[in-house]
């Protein structure tokens, strides 16, 4: 098996996935879309997407399974689900490992949190 970099994972996993702008993102928020932010605990306390769920990237196939003992309420297969991070790296590979999950209607925020902000949408303080 020939080795992959980080880099070429997060291309192979952009290319897999519906990739939204802030707009669609917030658009699809306005319809009862669920939107997950998987950065850390420390990114979150800065500022966060109003509404936004927060699973750490380590915890989200415990937390998305719903045979999982861990599993969280709300999340459901059949659900609208956008991830989103930093920058749009961990929430793309999050979306490919929802669809491996079941997940069916996934996608994620490409750029992550510097794409909403630079886009000027509302954030708040943890």
């Amino acid at each position: 098996m020939t080795a992959k970099t980080a880099a070429q994972m997060v291309a192979e996993a952009r290319a897999a996935i519906e990739n939204l702008t802030p707009d669609q993102v917030e658009a699809e928020l306005a319809h009862g879309a669920l939107l997950i932010d998987v950065r850390e605990d420390g990114e979150c306390a800065q500022c966060a997407i109003p509404g936004a769920l927060h699973i750490v990237r380590g915890m989200l196939e415990f937390r998305a399974d719903p045979a999982s003992p861990m599993h969280q309420p709300g999340l459901d297969p059949n659900r609208r689900v956008i991830l989103h991070c930093a920058s749009g790296g961990r929430s793309a590979l999050c979306a490919v490992t929802l669809r491996q999950l079941g997940y069916t209607r996934v996608a994620h925020l490409d750029g992550g949190m510097q794409a909403w902000l630079a886009a000027g949408k509302p954030t708040t303080k943890s």
